[in-house]
């Protein structure tokens, strides 16, 4: 017999062809006859008005694809290939866990006499068994078939994946994996029992759920230990059939969905009467164009992202919406929020792990910013049962969507004060977009959606707030409409200090969605943010790093890994002991001492085109020594000129003027190199100029850069482009580039540094070759290194490696150089050139990332 203080409920479940699982959260509701299931807003009253019984309309819960799923796959996918990686190249790691473990296992001689494949047929057996019945009688036939499928796919991907392994060849990799239970066959390299198994468990779980799956992995990992230490399965064998298991596994239960365990129907109703509220009709809100019954975010709820909604009446005649997220539903937005946590750099973003933490952050940000004196929607209370979350709105405050086409000048001044009163008070939104734009009661724009908010934030935050609204604004109403009205509400210091933060990575993909937006629309943005700057101050403006993934993150890391690769794979360490044990010590050092001269010269270049406050002598010396670490993964040449690039920005240059200045430093040492060679040519009467240089290699060079060109300007687009977009932005480049290369005094002394450069390149190769006894010109020597290393440096291999080292060693041969003298010498001059430069550059650019000059 019912409890007095327990309310009755009528139900309707509506039923939109999906599998109904009677063991659901929405067990025991029942139907009523089709009239109530055509006309719903008359089933939504009560039939018997005076028993109070409230009548409830729901959707039953549909499978749901939790991304967790995602996540464990691939978590799993890292483990199986770390595990081949340690079975390839550690072989002698794992056989020594398996040594450990069948010693351990000593003490149990009689596992010895058990018949290993009647084990593994039984375990397989009672497995499977046990938990298709379990299944079967909660009747989740469609849970069956999926779960059957992965046990199949389980094996067939074993089989795959062994013959891939075993089609490698790799001796260590093969050997670690194969055992006394794996066949011959290349199919049977890896126990398959696991990955069937797994992948049946895997999908037929959770085993919170379903204690027959609990049971069920207990068993197998038992087995598994058994077997290892009988010597029938290896160690890395079991463990990549334990990883493939799961990855199938979950690929596959993401692919079918997973049961809703969220509260439902009924249920709900209680949920809410524990927060002291009698149901008298509760209503899901339906898209009818949506099949899968979900609706889209709404700003009845405040925006609460993959929420279902109810309209609900209580027995007082009092409205409420309720908002439910499930666990499962707010994964998705668990992992957004994470991604944007390692996509940004120097912001913090919240990090709700479940969608009680969400719900409960929500409600607090809502009732913080009322207590502050903002208008926000109106929240009776919070409720938790199950895997979901309520929270409960009145509807005394009903937001409605803002028509941002019509949007005016006041209105715009009136959401810069609202968000300038909360970044005041410490909190901040995150997530300014469209659809946060709200009105209030039909007439007072408001800011909605504060769930990815948060309180006592910092300034990095504030900012980008403010730049989302203003970006906003900006694709509605116009740029200077925009940033009229900031400056009336922020003022122009605060429009001065947001103004590194207007970039792409700040404005959500929702707002560069707007019909009003370009791409062209930040940068007079910023242009117009300078302008209130004064004219002394222009140029400290500089962008702050916002995204974690900058090219210029993503430059470091390729570099990091290209040197990585080339010392490992390049380094030969025989012949350069050799060669360092055979040269004197003396003159090898000197060659050493001519490579830190080459450093100064080539600082001497550089500060000759800077403004004489913005040099840093011992700076512009570890920016020209960080070229030999950037070296080792760049082409000759290149890597020095990023360098100073990134220095001269460092230093207060813009883009057009930091690449000026570094055009002028190539243009002084080309040409220095280039009268260097023909003076010394004419000089020493030789002609191996003309023999080194290919037939027509400059001429099809050439040919080819102006036919691209040429082909680039046919297309109508792409030549307005060129002309619209890079030729100003070519013409301000040329004409700082040549007012730098006009100034005598500036220019002379770039030319002093470029001679010095390549004196010091030149005589580091003949101290070389007198490490090794053998005399030479000083001056053909310099001509004919400087000729080989220009034209090996040309080859686009990381600091022309390889190429430099032949075109040393043939062209010194060439002109009567003992070859075993010519090569050794070569060594010891890249050694000290290249290799040696590697770790003193690294500290270089540690130094200059500790002081922002780089």
């Amino acid at each position: 017999m019912r409890r007095s203080s327990e309310p009755a409920y009528v139900t309707i479940l509506e039923r939109q062809a999906v599998h109904h699982n009677p063991a659901s959260p929405t067990e025991g509701i029942e139907s009523k006859d089709a009239d109530a299931r055509q006309h719903p807003e008359q089933a939504c009253q009560p039939e018997h008005q005076e028993t109070r019984q409230p009548v409830i309309h729901d959707v039953a819960p549909r499978r749901t694809r939790d991304f967790t799923d995602l996540t464990h796959a691939f978590a799993a996918l890292l483990g199986m290939v770390a595990v081949l990686l340690i079975a390839a190249y550690l072989n002698g790691m794992t056989k020594g866990v398996e040594t450990d473990a069948r010693n351990a296992g000593q003490a149990l001689d009689w596992l010895m006499d058990v018949p290993t494949t009647l084990l593994q047929q039984l375990t397989a057996v009672c497995i499977v068994l046990s938990v298709l019945i379990q299944i079967l009688m909660n009747r989740e036939w469609l849970h069956s078939v999926v779960s059957i499928l992965a046990l199949l796919s389980g094996y067939g991907c074993c089989a795959a994946l062994s013959a891939g392994l075993h089609a490698t060849g790799s001796i260590n990799l093969i050997s670690a994996l194969a055992s006394n239970g794996t066949g011959a066959s290349p199919l049977s390299l890896l126990p398959d029992m696991y990955a069937g198994l797994g992948a049946f468990l895997t999908v037929a779980g959770p085993r919170r759920i379903h204690s027959t799956v609990r049971w069920g992995w207990n068993t197998l990992y038992i087995v598994a230990a058994i077997l290892i230490i009988v010597s029938w399965h290896s160690v890395p064998g079991v463990l990549v059939s334990f990883a493939l298991a799961r990855v199938v596994g979950m690929l596959i239960r993401f692919a079918a969905g997973s049961e809703n365990k969220g509260i439902w129907g009924k249920h709900l109703a209680e949920a809410l009467h524990g927060i002291g509220i009698d149901v008298a009709s509760l209503t899901r809100r339906i898209d009818a164009n949506n099949e899968n019954a979900v609706i889209q975010t709404c700003v009845d709820d405040d925006l609460i992202e993959n929420s279902r909604i109810y309209d609900m009446t209580d027995t007082a005649g009092t409205a409420y919406v309720v908002s439910v997220l499930d666990d499962q539903k707010h994964s998705a937005g668990y992992f957004s929020q994470l991604w944007q946590w390692i996509k940004l750099n120097g912001v913090v973003v919240r990090r709700d792990r479940s969608a009680q933490d969400a719900m409960h952050h929500h409600l607090a940000m809502i009732l913080g910013l009322r207590n502050t004196g903002l208008q926000v929607p109106s929240v009776y209370g919070a409720a938790d049962a199950a895997e979901s979350s309520i929270l409960v709105f009145n509807s005394t405050t009903r937001l409605t969507p803002c028509d941002l086409h019509h949007l005016s000048d006041a209105q715009a001044r009136e959401l810069l004060a609202y968000l300038k009163h909360a970044n005041t008070r410490g909190y901040t939104h995150r997530r300014i977009t469209p659809s946060t734009i709200a009105m209030l009661d039909g007439s007072t724009p408001v800011i909605a959606g504060w769930q990815n908010g948060d309180c006592a934030s910092n300034t990095a935050n504030m900012a980008l707030d403010k730049v989302q609204l203003l970006a906003l604004l900006c694709a509605c109403i116009g740029v200077e409409r925009s940033v009229a009205a900031a400056r009336d509400v922020w003022g122009d210091a605060t429009l001065i200090d947001i103004a590194p933060f207007v970039q792409k990575a700040a404005v959500p993909a929702a707002t560069r969605a707007l019909d009003g937006w370009d791409k062209h629309l930040l940068g007079a943005l910023r242009d117009r943010l300078k302008t209130l700057l004064p004219e002394d101050a222009d140029e400290q403006l500089e962008t702050v790093t916002l995204s974690r993934f900058s090219l210029r993150s993503f430059i470091a890391l390729t570099l990091t890994i290209v040197a990585i690769a080339v010392i490992f794979t390049q380094l030969r360490p025989d012949a350069m002991i050799q060669a360092i044990r055979n040269a004197n010590p003396w003159w090898a050092l000197l060659c050493m001492v001519f490579s830190v001269v080459a450093w100064i010269g080539t600082g001497v270049t550089l500060a000759a085109f800077m403004d004489r406050g913005k040099r840093h002598p011992f700076g512009i010396f570890c920016s020209q020594a960080a070229s030999g670490f950037t070296a080792v993964s760049m082409p000759a040449g290149v890597g020095p000129a990023f360098v100073n690039l990134q220095f001269l920005r460092k230093s207060g240059y813009k883009n057009t003027a930091a690449t000026a200045i570094m055009s002028a430093v190539v243009v002084s040492q080309a040409l220095t190199t280039v009268v260097l060679l023909l003076g010394i040519g004419v000089f020493s009467g030789r002609n191996t100029l003309t023999g080194m240089v290919p037939t027509n290699t400059l001429i099809i060079a050439i040919a080819t850069v102006a036919l691209v060109i040429s082909l680039a300007m046919i297309i109508p687009p792409v030549r307005k482009t060129i002309i619209t977009t890079y030729l100003p932005i070519i013409r301000s480049y040329a004409r700082q580039l040549i007012e730098m290369l006009t100034k005598p005094k500036e220019f002379g002394v770039a030319i002093a540094g470029a001679i010095i450069l390549n004196l010091a390149i030149g005589m580091g190769f003949w101290a070389a070759l007198l490490a090794f006894g053998y005399r030479t010109n000083p001056i053909e020597t310099m001509f004919i290194f400087i000729l080989a290393n220009t034209l090996g440096s040309a080859v686009p291999t990381p600091g022309g490696l390889g190429a430099i080292e032949a075109a040393l060693t043939f062209a010194f041969s060439s002109v009567g150089v003992p070859a075993a003298v010519a090569l050794s010498a070569t060594l010891l001059y890249r050694i000290c050139f290249y290799w040696l430069r590697i770790p003193l550059g690294a500290l270089a650019m540690q130094w200059l990332d500790r002081h922002n000059l780089i």
